[in-house]
C-alpha cells in the first residue's frame, strides 16, 4: 500500500495514484512549513535548482502588484504635485515606495507560509458579520481604485484615436476581458504582458524626461530633503501617499504568490520569501523612477519661464486629459502622442491587475461556485459601472472629479486591508516561526500607524472644510453632520476593533495528519471527503515519497 500512494506538495493540485487509477486532489486548506522525516532527497534537489534559474521562476507577481503605483490615478497625482510645487515632494514618493515595499513583501510572505491570500484568511478569521463588512468594503476598494484605471485609458483613447469617453470606457472593459483571458494559457503570458506594459509606460516618459531635461540637482534635492512649502504642499503629500498605497493591492500580491511551487520547509519558504522580496524590490524601483519622470516632467514643464498665461493657468488645475494639451502645446505634438500611448498602457495594464484583484477577493470571502469568465465578467462589470454612468451623464469634468473622489475612497479603505494584513504577518497561530521580527512589527506597524492617521486626519479636516465652506443651506449642513460625525465614529471604532482583536484561527501547525482534519479530498468523479481518511496512519505517514 505504501508504494501506491503519493501525496504533492501544497503549491498545486495534489494526486494519490495508484496502478490501475489516478485519482486528483484537491486541497483546501494549508499544508504545514515543514516535511517528513525523510526529506534529505527534497533538500538536495532544492540546492541544485538554487541560483538565478530559480530566482527566475519567482519573478512575476512582484511587477503585477507594482502597475498599481503606476497606475492614472498615480499619473495625474503625481502631475499635479510636480505642476504645484516642482521637485519639493520627490522625497515623498520616495518615503511612499519604502513602505509599499515593506508591506508588499508581508502580503507576499503571508501568502507563501500560509498558502492562502489575505481574503481567504480574513474570511475564516473574523465572524460574519465582520467578514462580510470587509468583503464588501474590499469592493467599494476595487471599484474606487478602477475608476482613474478605467477613465484614464478611456482618456488615452481619446487623445489618440477621438474616441468618446464613454465608448472609451466599454472599450477598456472589453479589452480587459480579452487579455485576462490569457491566464488561461498559464499565468506567465498575462506576467509577460503586464512587463511589457510597464516597460513601455517606462520609455515613454523616461523619454519625456529626456526631452525637458530637468535640473540633476535639483532632482536629487527634493528626492532627499524632505519639505513642505505652501498652503497646499500637506495636502499633495497627503495625496500622493494615497495614491501609492491601495488596499486591494495588498490581496491581490498575498494571492499572486501562490502561483509558485514552494518547498514546505522552512528553508524552502525562506528562500521564496527572499526571492519575491527582492523581485518586488526591483518592480518597485521601477515603479518609483517612472513616478519620478512623471513629476520632474511636469514641474520643468510648468516651471518654464517661457509659459504663457494660458498654459500656466492649465498647471493650476492639471488633469490626465488636459496633461496631453499642455504637453503639445510646451514641447510639440510628438510629445502628447507620447504621454497617450504611456496613459494607455498604465490604464490597461492596471485594469488587468484590478480585475485579477476583484476576482481574487469574491473568490477568498465568498467561495463563489462558478466559472472563471463568469466571475470576471461579474467584477468587470461591478468595477466600470460607475465610470461609465459618469462618463455619460458628466463627460470629461465629471469623470476627472470621481478620479478625486474615488481617491478619497481608497484612502478610507486602507485600515480594513493593512490592519489584518499586520496582524496576521505577526501572528505565531498564522506564521509560526516565519512571522515578523520585532524589529519588523514595530517598523511596519509605526508605519502603518502613521499612514491610517495621516488618512483620517486628510478626511476629517477635508469634510470639516467643505462643511464650513459649502454653498448648501446651513439646515442642509446641519442633517450632513448628524448622519456623517456618527459614521466617522463607527469608522474609527472599527479601526479599534481590528487592531486589539485577538486572532483565533490557526493555520500554521507543525502536526501533518492533525492539520490534514481541516483538508478535503475530491476525486475525479466530484466525490469528496476528508483527506484523513484518505491518509495512512500516522506511522507509515514518513514513508510517503514525495515527488522531486
Amino acid at each position: 500500500m505504501q508504494e501506491e500512494h503519493q501525496m504533492a506538495s501544497v503549491g498545486g493540485p495534489a494526486a494519490l495514484g495508484g496502478s490501475n487509477r489516478i485519482v486528483a486532489i484537491n486541497v483546501k486548506g494549508t499544508m504545514p512549513p515543514f516535511d517528513p522525516p525523510d526529506n534529505t532527497h527534497q533538500e538536495d534537489s532544492q540546492n541544485q535548482k538554487s541560483g538565478l534559474r530559480h530566482f527566475l521562476s519567482f519573478v512575476g507577481p512582484g511587477f503585477l502588484v507594482s502597475i498599481a503605483y503606476i497606475d492614472p490615478g498615480n499619473l495625474e497625482t503625481d502631475m499635479q504635485a510636480g505642476a504645484n510645487h516642482v521637485y519639493e515632494l520627490l522625497w515623498v514618493i520616495l518615503a511612499g515606495m519604502i513602505f509599499a515595499l515593506i508591506i508588499q513583501s508581508l502580503a507576499a510572505n503571508l501568502g507563501v507560509t500560509t498558502g492562502k491570500h489575505l481574503a481567504e484568511l480574513c474570511k475564516v478569521e473574523y465572524p460574519p458579520l465582520v467578514k462580510y463588512c470587509l468583503w464588501l468594503l474590499a469592493e467599494v476598494a476595487v471599484i474606487a481604485a478602477d475608476i482613474p484605471e478605467v477613465i484614464g485609458t478611456a482618456f488615452a483613447l481619446k487623445i489618440l484615436f477621438h474616441i468618446p469617453l464613454w465608448a472609451g470606457v466599454l472599450l477598456t472593459g472589453c479589452s480587459t476581458l480579452v487579455l485576462i483571458s490569457l491566464q488561461r494559457y498559464g499565468i506567465r503570458k498575462l506576467e509577460l504582458l503586464i512587463a511589457i506594459l510597464v516597460l513601455a509606460l517606462a520609455a515613454c516618459f523616461f523619454a519625456e524626461m529626456g526631452y525637458v531635461k530637468p535640473p540633476t540637482s535639483k532632482v536629487l534635492k527634493g528626492m532627499f530633503i524632505p519639505k513642505l512649502s505652501g498652503n497646499s504642499a500637506t495636502g499633495d503629500a497627503i495625496a500622493l501617499l494615497g495614491a501609492l498605497v491601495m488596499p486591494h493591492n495588498l490581496f491581490l500580491h498575498s494571492a499572486l504568490v501562490l502561483s509558485r511551487k514552494v518547498q514546505r520547509s522552512v528553508r524552502g519558504i525562506n528562500d521564496a520569501c527572499r526571492y519575491f522580496l527582492i523581485e518586488s524590490g526591483f518592480a518597485l524601483f521601477v515603479a518609483f523612477l517612472i513616478n519620478v519622470s512623471i513629476v520632474s516632467v511636469s514641474g520643468t514643464v510648468c516651471s518654464s519661464d517661457n509659459l504663457s498665461s494660458y498654459n500656466a493657468s492649465q498647471c493650476d488645475n492639471l488633469a490626465l486629459d488636459s496633461a496631453a494639451f499642455l504637453l503639445k502645446n510646451v514641447l510639440g505634438r510628438s510629445s502628447s502622442t507620447v504621454y497617450a500611448i504611456a496613459l494607455l498602457a498604465s490604464g490597461q495594464s492596471s485594469t488587468i491587475t484590478g480585475t485579477y484583484a476583484g476576482q481574487f477577493i469574491m473568490q477568498g470571502f465568498l467561495e463563489l461556485k462558478m466559472k472563471q469568465w463568469k466571475r470576471n465578467l461579474l467584477t468587470r462589470c461591478i468595477a466600470i459601472a460607475p465610470s461609465l454612468i459618469v462618463s455619460i451623464v458628466g463627460g470629461s469634468s465629471g469623470a476627472g472629479r470621481l478620479i478625486i473622489i474615488a481617491s478619497m475612497i481608497l484612502s478610507f479603505e486602507l485600515p480594513f486591508a493593512l490592519i489584518p494584513l499586520l496582524k496576521f504577518s505577526s501572528s505565531a497561530t498564522k506564521m509560526g516561526p516565519h512571522k515578523n521580527s520585532i524589529f519588523i512589527i514595530v517598523i511596519s506597524w509605526l508605519l502603518g500607524a502613521g499612514l491610517i492617521s495621516i488618512n483620517i486626519y486628510y478626511l476629517s479636516t477635508g469634510f470639516v472644510d467643505w462643511l464650513i465652506h459649502n454653498s448648501l443651506p446651513k439646515i442642509a449642513n446641519i442633517f450632513i453632520g448628524i448622519l456623517v460625525f456618527p459614521l466617522m465614529a463607527i469608522y474609527i471604532i472599527a479601526v479599534i476593533y481590528l487592531t486589539f482583536r485577538k486572532d483565533s484561527f490557526v493555520t500554521f501547525t507543525d502536526d501533518p495528519v492533525k492539520h490534514a482534519t481541516s483538508m478535503t479530498i475530491e476525486d475525479g468523479c466530484g466525490n469528496s471527503g476528508k483527506l484523513q481518511d484518505q491518509l495512512p496512519h500516522r506511522e507509515d505517514l514518513a514513508d510517503i515519497p514525495l515527488p522531486e
